[in-house]
């Protein structure tokens, strides 16, 4: 069968027509890329699909949304937009909705993506095992945490959590310095505040209070590209230290869902895909005390896939309308 899959970010909104094969293979067209400030509405932008694909639309839909689902209406942090799920079917003309949270989605890609779409970062270099739990960290504009459990006969289940508010826990003194300095403006300071992508901003100007330098203003995005191609060194060790706090937690929620591997998403990964796997998140990762041995046998991957929330959606999609 075939239906369209959406992945909705604050920003775009990703619009593809996914096929699901008899034997539960998805497979994607070709993806459009909406910018959602140039649509009034998702209703418009997709109008607009309908006239790239030149084609009648499939009279299904999947959904990924950046944002809570399970309410009467969904509204995005960074979007205009507003969705009322009640009213899809009349207002798209489909017969089927699956509605599903952005890093559900992603747990559900890694559900479905074969090997081929998985690097390895740490640990054995050995297949994600097909049963048990797979611990799921996004750091991107937040962090996003989900775990699989598979039960290695192909069912398996995705939970979307909240585990990017645990609370920070520093292992040094420069991130001592780092909670400190993030405590003058927060009464809690959970772990998203410094693994995300806007954290890099606070972690940047932390080593450069440090070292004296005077902070001239600065946004994530300028810190992330001159310190990913080290043109700035202050910049390069901002990006290092990250690399440390996502290996920490990483590892602090692999050890508390149980987890028997552990994948990176996210665009940001991929885009530090180099710096992570000559950084110290590996040795963060495994150091825990009594646990060290238990965590240097956990696979630790980075997804590849070029469209884990479309091809999470359409997972999605299948897996609710096939029971």
């Amino acid at each position: 069968m075939e239906l369209v899959s959406v992945d909705i970010g604050g920003t775009h909104a990703r619009f593809v027509i996914a096929r699901i094969g008899d034997d539960g293979v998805i497979t994607l067209g070709d993806v459009a890329t909406l910018a959602t400030r140039d649509h009034a509405s998702f209703e418009t932008a997709w109008e607009h699909f309908a006239t790239l694909a030149g084609r009648p639309l499939p009279r299904a839909v999947a959904l990924a949304v950046a944002g809570p689902v399970g309410g009467e209406m969904i509204k995005f942090t960074n979007n205009p937009w507003v969705i009322q799920p009640a009213q899809i079917p009349e207002r798209l003309g489909v017969d089927a909705v699956t509605i599903v949270n952005d890093f559900g989605a992603v747990g559900h890609a890694v559900a479905h993506a074969g090997q081929e779409h998985f690097e390895h970062l740490t640990g054995p270099d050995e297949a994600i095992p097909a049963a048990g739990t797979i611990s799921i960290i996004g750091p991107g504009t937040g962090l996003g945490v989900a775990h699989v459990w598979r039960d290695g006969g192909g069912f398996y289940h995705v939970a979307a959590t909240e585990g990017g508010h645990i609370d920070f826990a520093p292992l040094d003194a420069i991130e001592d310095t780092i909670l400190a300095r993030l405590r003058q403006r927060h009464r809690r300071v959970s772990v998203e505040r410094v693994v995300s992508g806007p954290a890099i901003v606070d972690i940047y100007e932390t080593l450069a209070a440090r070292e004296g330098r005077p902070i001239s203003p600065v946004d994530d995005r300028t810190i992330w590209t001159r310190g990913a191609t080290r043109e700035d060194t202050l910049m390069a060790a901002a990006i290092d230290r990250f690399c440390l706090s996502l290996g920490s937690v990483a590892g602090d929620i692999a050890l508390a869902q149980g987890a028997s591997a552990v994948v990176i998403a996210g665009g940001l990964g991929l885009r530090i895909r180099d710096t992570l796997i000559g950084s110290g998140f590996a040795d963060r990762f495994r150091a825990k005390g009594r646990f060290e041995s238990l965590m240097a046998a956990l696979p630790v991957k980075l997804i590849t896939h070029p469209q884990p929330g479309l091809l999470g959606a359409a997972a999605a999609f299948q897996k609710e309308h096939a029971q």
